[in-house]
């Protein structure tokens, strides 16, 4: 199963247990049926928001510079400037 499809599958599966909850279905006390169900779709939403930014400044913190990449870099970007000079293009 490839990727793109077990997370449309999951998607699906999460999809029809919060409308079966949603339109009773699966009986709930009442409480949470008014209360908790209606609003489950914007805490995952939100809840998905705060994991992703924690990943991002996580990701950012630990962040290590890689001098051997800058200088492959550097040297790519003067060959890509060498050949266009060598085209006649002006890339100063």
């Amino acid at each position: 199963m490839t990727r793109a499809l077990q997370t449309i599958s999951v998607g699906l599966l999460v999809t029809s247990l919060y409308l079966a909850l949603y339109l009773q279905l699966i009986p709930l006390p009442e409480l949470v049926q008014t209360e908790i169900v209606p609003v489950l779709p914007f805490w995952a939403l939100v809840s998905f928001g705060a994991y992703l930014l924690f990943r991002l400044g996580w990701n950012v913190m630990t962040f290590h510079d890689v001098p051997e990449a800058h200088k492959e870099l550097t040297a790519e970007i003067e060959m890509a400037k060498a050949d266009l000079r060598r085209l006649g293009v002006d890339v100063d």
